[in-house]
């Protein structure tokens, strides 16, 4: 592993817009990062995922991804800032570095002739309403056949991710007459039924054991500053550690909603986003194979986390899956993202050691 070039790459692929459903470009960029490394059997599938095959013996493969897309706009300025201790940008944690660190490995796994096949993955769709539909079809292509998944993050350097977080996403859609905002003054705005109904959205309570969580993520409608709003829509992002939580808090909504509707303004809740629960036991080999390799490499936080990621897919599935991180950081999902250096290169170190552990899981102890 070469930490300069690991950065520069991290650097470029940031750079590069990369929403939801738009992973194309970056894709490409991953190609000719995979070709340059010196990796031959490199291909898409219809979805977009790009697969790159390192060879190995004849043990189960080993599945490691890490997911293309951001939660930034095209739009978004991706300008980055470099320090002695961080790189910070949009996107540079979420997923830039474990994009990056795909491709140190496919320089330097060749060389150690693995037990079995190492499939490189830089999937799509695993965030916002992508609902996790690249690594679906990962899961789909490979299922049982493997050793093991493991799903690359670039800010959890320390935390596992083990239990896989069910999570809902929700559309209300408010609809009315609309009209002039002072010839029309006493008919219904479909934006301010929406606030109101946003603001009983927000007053549920909601237990912290199991911890849940409601975000109205997004709202959108009206059609100028002086229109009275025919349409209005407001996404609802909801997660639980627990399904029976999730449910209650899903029919919660749905008696405001009821209690809510009338004949001047129709409302309708339409599910857009799921993403499924599913856990591997704390003391399965691929679990503990992973703090083992953090605690060889000195890394002293090791936590077993709950979290919504591409692992879940496998994981619903009863399949061996965890999500790792190769750095630390933090801002996600702001436009002050950040890495830190210092770590990148222990978050590798554990990694390229956890790949081996993955295919001795069965292994006697």
């Amino acid at each position: 592993m070469d930490l300069e070039r690991w950065i520069q790459r991290t650097l470029t692929l940031q750079a590069i817009p990369a929403p939801t459903f738009g992973e194309a470009e970056r894709a490409r960029c991953m190609l000719s990062e995979f070709r340059s490394a010196g990796l031959r059997e490199v291909e898409f599938d219809t979805l977009g995922n790009l697969y790159a095959r390192v060879p190995g013996d004849n043990r189960p493969p080993v599945v490691v991804s890490a997911h293309l897309d951001s939660v930034f706009s095209p739009s978004t300025d991706l300008a980055h800032r470099r320090s002695r201790a961080r790189l910070t940008g949009p996107g540079i944690g979420d997923n830039a570095v474990a994009l990056a660190a795909l491709v140190e490995l496919a320089g330097d796994l060749p060389d150690q002739r693995p037990a079995g096949d190492i499939w490189l993955i830089a999937n799509v769709c695993e965030e916002g309403l992508g609902n996790l539909r690249g690594m679906t079809e990962v899961v789909g292509r490979f299922g049982k056949a493997v050793s093991a998944y493991l799903v690359l993050e670039g800010l959890a350097l320390g935390h596992i991710y083990h239990r896989a977080l069910p999570v809902r996403r929700y559309r209300l859609q408010a609809r009315a007459r609309g009209g002039h905002s002072w010839i029309h003054w006493d008919r219904p705005s479909a934006l301010h039924r929406l606030l109101r109904l946003g603001e009983q959205l927000l007053q549920i309570p909601l237990p912290r054991d199991p911890r849940t969580t409601l975000n109205i993520g997004t709202m959108n409608g009206g059609r100028s500053i002086n229109t009275i709003a025919d349409e209005a829509t407001l996404d609802l992002d909801l997660r639980s550690e627990s399904d029976r939580a999730l449910e209650e808090l899903e029919s919660r909504i749905r008696e405001i909603i009821t209690r809510s509707q009338d004949e001047l303004v129709r409302l309708r809740l339409e599910l857009v986003g799921s993403r499924p629960g599913g856990d591997l036991r704390p003391d399965h080999p691929l679990v503990l194979a992973a703090c083992e390799s953090l605690r060889r490499n000195g890394e002293r936080e090791r936590t077993l986390e709950a979290g919504s990621t591409d692992a879940s897919v496998p994981l619903n599935r009863g399949l061996p899956a965890i999500c790792v991180g190769v750095t630390k950081g933090g801002e996600a999902h702001t436009l002050q993202e950040y890495v830190e250096i210092r770590p990148m290169r222990r978050g590798y170190l554990s990694l390229v050691q956890l790949i081996e552990a993955a295919f001795t899981l069965d292994d006697p102890p």
